[in-house]
């Protein structure tokens, strides 16, 4: 057995070698003038030609036709956009790739490959720094299936050598799954991001005001039953929440990212800083407020409540980079509705409910006092949103 070139057996005492052309010259083996024009009219039908040779001896040959399923050339459309560029990796004739090309509308193709020549392509394109997803079925895949970052195998058709050397295995054989795990991928890698953007934001925003008050020469702005209330409810209820958001194809627009990319990129911490900061502005604008009224616990009463409330609003910030307030999206995750109706409950019942406030350590608040809590704390929703908007502009003019 040659990997890639050929299937060696022995059948009734006679050495049977089915092999592909480029192996048939290695070995010099000579084709009958007969079979030659049988096997270039073939070949120019996109044909692949599988010859049989007995005891060194060419024996005769298998055409064999490939068929393209009908939605492949639109995935491979599909993946151009996404930037991600196809390539055709094939131990063919050329003839043969040529007609499977034209089909899918492929621009790189790459004939009678033998396997080390199809992992010396994949390695020469990680050494550029490029990420590599190979697909592939057969025996003589199963290297390149191993070289490249990720390795897709055939689950139907695909052979057990096949599937033991790839990372994923696909159960329908079907390309545009590959589309669609791409989707899904991004997708979660965004609602993960989401949650953490909004965790870094919201804590970043109390870390603020704590730091204002301290360099104000004010009193703390929390009690530590504060922070146990937010870590425990207005933080985990949201965040599990936008883990849960539903996809979006939005995502399929976006550049692929470097495999060795960190979340914490230049960009992601400028958007987490400007929202903290929004968030803790509005509320150390609460906490002035209760205590310019009257004194420390009920600044601390407002403050704890416009951050509770804040950062429940901030979890429709933080379900795109794009403004979604006016849209339907803002309302499209039932989980991120939940959270909000939820901790929007509790806390009001924190704040008025006077059988709680010694265990809370906060001062009954009236109907007024409860509005200014609710009114700065929503105020921080359409400021952020706006700066997502002149974000957005910006980035455009800057292209």
């Amino acid at each position: 057995m040659w990997t890639g070139r050929g299937v060696s057996a022995q059948v009734s005492g006679v050495s049977v070698l089915a092999e592909n052309q480029k192996l048939l010259e290695e070995q010099q083996i000579s084709v009958p003038k007969a079979a030659q024009a049988d096997i270039q009219a073939a070949l120019q039908k996109g044909c692949t030609v599988i010859h049989i040779v007995t005891d060194g001896k060419f024996a005769g040959y298998l055409v064999l036709s490939d068929t393209v399923r009908t939605e492949s050339a639109g995935m491979i459309a599909q993946l151009k956009e996404l930037n991600v560029q196809p390539v055709l990796l094939t131990g063919d004739h050329e003839n043969a790739a040529a007609a499977i090309a034209s089909q899918l509308q492929m621009t790189e193709v790459h004939t009678n490959c033998l396997p080390e020549d199809k992992m010396r392509w994949i390695a020469d394109k990680q050494q550029k720094q490029e990420s590599v997803c190979m697909m592939g079925d057969g025996v003589n895949d199963a290297p390149a299936l191993k070289q490249a970052d990720i390795g897709v195998a055939m689950g139907v058709t695909g052979t057990e050598v096949a599937k033991d050397a790839a990372a994923m295995v696909l159960t329908d054989d079907n390309f545009a799954t590959i589309v669609k795990a791409v989707e899904n991928g991004r997708n979660l890698y965004r609602n993960i991001k989401s949650a953490i953007q909004f965790l870094l934001s919201g804590n970043f925003g109390a870390i603020l005001t704590v730091l204002c008050a301290s360099l104000a020469g004010l009193p703390v702005p929390f009690a530590p039953v504060h922070l146990l209330f937010i870590n425990l409810l207005t933080d985990s209820l949201p965040a599990i929440a936008l883990g849960m958001e539903p996809h979006n194809r939005e995502v399929m627009n976006e550049k692929p990212r470097s495999a060795d990319e960190s979340i914490l990129t230049k960009d992601f911490l400028g958007k987490v800083g400007l929202e903290g900061l929004v968030i803790g502005a509005m509320t150390m604008i609460g906490f002035l407020t209760g205590y310019h009224q009257n004194g420390a616990l009920l600044g601390s009463t407002y403050a704890f409540g416009t951050l509770c409330l804040a950062r429940l609003f901030h979890g429709f910030n933080c379900k795109s980079d794009h403004p979604v307030l006016f849209t339907k999206r803002c309302f499209n995750n039932k989980w991120l509705q939940g959270a909000f109706l939820l901790g929007a409950a509790l806390i009001t019942a924190v704040l008025m409910i006077p059988e709680l406030h010694i265990i809370f350590k906060v001062e009954t608040l009236n109907w007024i006092q409860l509005g200014l809590v609710y009114l700065y704390a929503f105020v921080s929703l359409p400021i952020i949103q706006f700066l997502k908007w002149v974000r957005i502009k910006l980035r455009k003019n800057g292209e």
